[in-house]
């Protein structure tokens, strides 16, 4: 009895230790934490929306399916990820995003194994639905954006704007990842493997994220105590960045109301579009590779140019910036309508994805601006579930149209009206409590 007492007591010491440990870099921490962030947008890729459009003709290929089977299962998918946002945002607002960071990476990883032997049209729903709700607010969205909202205040949009470009550059990957293990051996098999690989990414994410900088001893962006104090007395950020809103204030400010419409409408048109280019590369005779490769690309590029604009938005405001970006996109998704895609096909998808790469962070961009980081969580928690029924809605919507109308065009037009809309609605946002 009196010998088990040190073994409990050092065994005791030795978890408190792993828990506590943390690296000390030579820089702030946060930009360590955003990239460990990166481990697990990696691992919830696998099962994006931009992924599954990417390699949705080699599953339904495989299981004899069509193509709105499987743009149906994207839009269960993310819109049942939609529906758990709400419960995340207050939960990572209250205890923190290292549990529940780890926990969704082994259960996706889990999931994704169950996934691979799908053997059925519901098996294959039910396991890609559940890896979805999972993999995309803890691992892909809401949590990072929270972290990066927690830690950054001058370069807050630049960390945001890193978040995306994290999910973006491992959707990426995934693609090619995916369409060259399924070439060379199955979709299952690329899909076991990326199972069998996000178990063990959990490890480093556990150790290393924390939830705000005060975590680490740390202020944000690594100010010293004096410079934050100077900041908040020169622009009075402290009680607007630490206050808590309550559910009723939040929806009584209008402009709460302009960025979740404008946010839907931009999410839905792009996803629309996004999840329809492969199909027509592929459709106008360009092989499935080549046409992975222009999403890929494209996804890889606008990956890279959302810290970019993340930083002006920090030098300048987002609403202007958010306003060129969604005005740059009307362009080249009206120059679809008007080609083939043997001819101009793939530089078009690649600038299309370069521009309309920051399209799905604009609005949380916005409201990280207006609610800070005092209930950015719960806030974002909030429109999670309109967030993702517009995401959900554009690859089902997109299919039906394509198939009704035997083009491609009218789902290009009514991604035009809906950027030309989110113009309009962000040009409405207006706020007293922080400078769009």
């Amino acid at each position: 009895m009196m010998a088990s007492t040190p073994i409990g007591i050092l065994l005791k010491n030795l978890l408190n230790l792993i828990y506590t440990w943390h690296p000390r870099p030579p820089f702030f921490y946060g930009w360590l934490v955003l990239g460990v962030a990166a481990v697990g947008a990696f691992i919830a890729a696998s099962v994006s929306q931009t992924v599954l459009a990417g390699v949705q003709d080699l599953i339904a290929h495989d299981m004899e399916w069509d193509r709105k089977t499987i743009a149906l299962a994207a839009t269960l998918g993310t819109w049942t990820s939609g529906m758990t946002m709400p419960f995340i945002g207050r939960l990572v607002d209250r205890f923190g995003p290292r549990w529940m960071m780890l926990s969704a990476a082994i259960l996706v990883g889990l999931g994704l194994i169950y996934m691979a032997e799908s053997q059925t049209v519901w098996q294959f729903f039910f396991s890609y639905i559940i890896v979805r709700s999972i993999a995309g607010p803890n691992l892909q969205n809401l949590i990072p954006r929270t972290i990066a909202v927690n830690f950054f205040n001058k370069r807050r949009n630049l960390a945001m704007g890193i978040t995306s470009l994290n999910r973006i550059t491992s959707e990426s990957v995934n693609i090619q990842i995916i369409t060259a293990l399924s070439t060379a051996f199955s979709w299952r098999s690329a899909y076991r493997i990326l199972g069998l690989t996000a178990i063990p990414l959990s490890l480093p994410i556990f150790l290393m994220v924390r939830h705000k900088p005060e975590n680490v001893g740390q202020l944000p962006d690594g100010a010293s105590a004096r410079e934050s104090e100077e900041l908040s007395s020169s622009n009075g950020e402290k009680s607007s960045n630490e206050r808590k809103w309550s559910l009723r204030e939040i929806i009584s400010l209008p402009s709460f109301w302009f960025i979740l419409t404008a946010e839907f409408v931009a999410v839905a048109s792009t996803s629309m579009v996004v999840f329809q280019l492969v199909p027509f590369l592929v459709d106008g005779g360009m092989t499935q590779v080549t046409a992975a490769g222009a999403l890929t690309l494209g996804n890889f590029l606008g990956g890279m140019t959302v810290p970019l604009w993340g930083w002006l938005t920090d030098r300048f405001t987002i609403k202007k910036i958010a306003i060129l970006i969604v005005l740059s996109a009307i362009l080249p998704t009206l120059i679809f309508t008007m080609v083939t895609p043997l001819d101009l096909g793939f530089p078009l998808v690649v600038v299309w994805t370069t521009i309309t790469g920051a399209v799905n962070v604009l609005g949380s961009m916005m409201l990280g601006t207006v609610f800070n980081r005092g209930s950015f969580g719960t806030v974002t928690g909030i429109t999670g579930p309109s967030r993702t029924a517009a995401m959900g809605l554009g690859p089902t919507a997109g299919a039906l149209v394509a198939s009704w109308r035997g083009s491609y065009n009218p789902i290009f037009v009514t991604a035009i009206v809906g950027y030309i809309l989110v113009i309009i609605l962000y040009t409405s946002v207006k706020t007293e409590n922080s400078p769009l």
